[in-house]
């Protein structure tokens, strides 16, 4: 399970510093923002699935459009939030239903 957290993280810095690189370039960096604003919205839903997962997107989504907000660290800062920040009892955890007998 450790390595699959991160390799998420890995995934998300290098998402995060692909956003941050268009910040760069002067005249096309903004122009690129519009082409990389949805990839970077769907990769937000493939990584994180689920309800959270889909807020997250458009977050990141809005964030990539709008104008100097790219240093911001979307990918990562969902990353603390899903394994740092939230809290035990909210992580999926799988049970193993038992049946008792008397």
């Amino acid at each position: 399970m450790k390595t699959l957290n991160y390799n998420l993280l890995l995934k998300g810095l290098f998402f995060d510093a692909v956003g941050m690189l268009t910040m760069a370039i002067p005249v096309i960096g903004p122009f690129l923002d519009l082409a990389w604003a949805p990839v970077a919205a769907k990769q937000m839903t493939k990584m994180y699935p689920g309800r959270k997962g889909k807020f997250a997107s458009i977050l990141v989504f809005v964030e990539e459009i709008l104008p100097f907000t790219d240093v911001i660290p979307s990918f990562t800062l969902m990353w603390a939030y899903t394994f740092l920040l939230k809290p035990q009892s909210e992580r999926k955890l799988k049970t193993i239903p038992i049946k008792i007998n008397n």
